[in-house]
């Protein structure tokens, strides 16, 4: 159940993320002021991808693959591809790119100008979206 939930509330904050990257790359291309709408853009990113990792936590604990690396340790999952992608690379690349959005965001609201505001989140969440567009398992996703 959790998995499935997972699954589909990573729709749902993929299509914020993009639409807040697009959204800052429009901003800083055509020089246009930061504006309510924008935050709000921005923050529904931040608070999407914060609720993904929160369920990607509970999902993470009650999943098959965590019971296997209990039983077969941690060594033999590093040693294992299969079960090191979920278990290792999976939760670490997304809480760094959840981390960047958060950093990204924090950060843009200590900037005066409507273009340096858009460029944080453009620099901030694009890397944070390329980083998690590398770790879905899409083999396991569709």
């Amino acid at each position: 159940m959790t998995k499935m939930i997972h699954s589909y509330w990573a729709y749902i904050t993929l299509i914020v993320l993009i639409a807040a990257v697009v959204n800052a790359i429009i901003g800083v291309t055509s020089k246009k002021e930061f504006t309510a709408k924008d935050l709000r853009i921005s923050l529904f990113a931040l608070i999407a991808s914060h609720i993904q990792l929160l369920i990607g936590f509970v999902a993470y604990y009650f999943s098959s693959f965590y019971t296997a690396m209990k039983d077969v340790g941690m060594g033999e999952v590093m040693k294992n591809s299969a079960l090191r992608k979920p278990l290792v690379e999976h939760p670490l690349m997304i809480i760094i790119a959840i981390a960047l959005i958060t950093i990204g965001f924090s950060k843009h609201k200590k900037k005066e100008n409507s273009i340096s505001k858009f460029k944080t989140i453009a620099i901030f969440y694009t890397i944070a979206l390329i980083l998690i567009l590398a770790v879905i398992p899409w083999n396991l996703w569709f």
